[in-house]
């Protein structure tokens, strides 16, 4: 029984947003929380443009209904830094986390212990690759280099 975390900007969503989704929702029997960057985390840490925080709740939203197979409980919250609330939530049990970003856990846990926290469990989830064998990420697909299920642009389905 977990209640699980994950977070990102998802904007553009794109395949490798949806394993970890899907991830977080297998997982969480007893809910999931998803994190949303806001405007202003989002954007003041990327060179690339990134949609609104409403346009991307609303997407976020949207594919969660569309993943969610197990009829979980899911809130979305908005974030302003890196940890926000996962270093304070003691109803948290486990954190869902690409292998780029799985470094990031221990600093995270360690946070979680100033608070008097158990640690969270980390569920990593390996990064899904385009047709090329580069990660998909939203910067490549704003890019136009591939789309969001990781097709290079342009290129033809044969």
């Amino acid at each position: 029984m977990m209640r699980v975390v994950v977070a990102g900007t998802f904007g553009p969503l794109h395949d490798g947003h949806r394993k970890l989704l899907a991830t977080a929702l297998e997982c969480g029997d007893e809910g999931v929380v998803v994190g949303l960057t806001s405007d202003a985390f989002a954007r003041g840490k990327r060179d690339r443009p990134v949609p609104d925080f409403t346009e991307r709740r609303a997407r976020l939203v949207d594919e969660l209904g569309t993943l969610d197979e197990w009829d979980r409980t899911v809130t979305v919250r908005e974030i302003d830094d890196e940890f926000d609330f996962a270093a304070t939530d003691p109803t948290l049990d486990a954190v869902v986390v690409s292998t780029e970003s799985d470094d990031d856990l221990a600093d995270l846990n360690g946070r979680r212990r100033e608070h008097g926290l158990d640690p969270l469990v980390g569920v990593v989830v390996p990064v899904v690759r385009g047709e090329d064998g580069e990660r998909i990420s939203s910067t490549r697909v704003v890019r136009g280099e591939v789309d969001e299920h990781g097709r290079r642009a342009g290129g033809s389905d044969s």
